[in-house]
């Protein structure tokens, strides 16, 4: 992590005081003042701060029900960040496991844990996702087979990997991926001759989105949800 970060998570200081700090020669490491906000530091680095030892922070791992509008980008954006619905000063820490894009709401799992996340959404990993989908016209029996199948994309020559199509009703289906390309389930519906009017992802791995949870609220995993992703 960033030294700067780190001491903003750690202290609850804001990086413009962290910066002031690290120009006074306020932070030591391993006994060795430190001015490069932009070091390297790890949880082995002994680390104080006008002589207070300063904690390595924990990582954090959360559910959030996105709602549509909200994107989970850590840069600024037109649309709201996904981590603003999470007023807590660690929020600032958190980055997504597998995005959604604005007008896609549903699961998403946020954590400071960058291998954690990573372990997720390595392409070498299959990680099934679950999406609920609306889509334009009816949809056809032979739509199932098709995704079984997997489905050449219109702008991509490699075909999908198989997925499973449920019909639930003539304009909404459950679909599972078992790979991550770019805006997959409104492509391969695009490509069979249709049209995404709305998704909703709702689950991810063996996690399912709390049905306690409305639009904008999360929680925390569990111990064994984390574990068990």
């Amino acid at each position: 992590m960033r030294l700067d970060r780190f001491l903003s998570h750690s202290s609850g200081l804001s990086r413009n005081q962290v910066k002031v700090l690290l120009h006074s020669g306020e932070v030591v490491i391993d006994g060795v003042p430190a001015r490069n906000s932009g070091l390297q530091v790890n949880a082995n680095n002994h680390i104080t701060l006008a002589g207070a030892v300063l904690v390595w922070p924990r990582h954090y791992y959360v559910m959030l029900h996105k709602p549509l509008g909200y994107v989970c980008s850590t840069e600024e954006s037109a649309h709201p960040l996904v981590a603003s619905l999470i007023e807590h000063t660690w929020a600032a820490s958190l980055h997504s496991a597998g995005r959604l894009d604005a007008d896609t709401s549903g699961l998403v799992l946020l954590t400071s844990d960058g291998s954690w996340s990573h372990a997720l959404t390595s392409p070498r990993r299959t990680c099934n996702k679950t999406y609920l989908v609306g889509v334009k016209h009816p949809l056809q029996p032979q739509l199932v087979q098709s995704f079984a199948k997997g489905v050449v994309l219109k702008d991509d020559p490699k075909q999908t990997r198989p997925a499973q199509l449920e019909i639930i009703d003539p304009l909404t289906a459950r679909v599972t991926l078992h790979e991550g390309r770019y805006h997959q389930v409104r492509r391969m519906f695009a490509a069979c001759g249709n049209r995404v009017e709305s998704l909703h992802r709702e689950s991810i791995g063996n996690l399912r989105l709390d049905a306690a949870l409305q639009p904008g609220q999360w929680r925390e995993l569990t111990s064994a949800e984390i574990a068990n992703v």
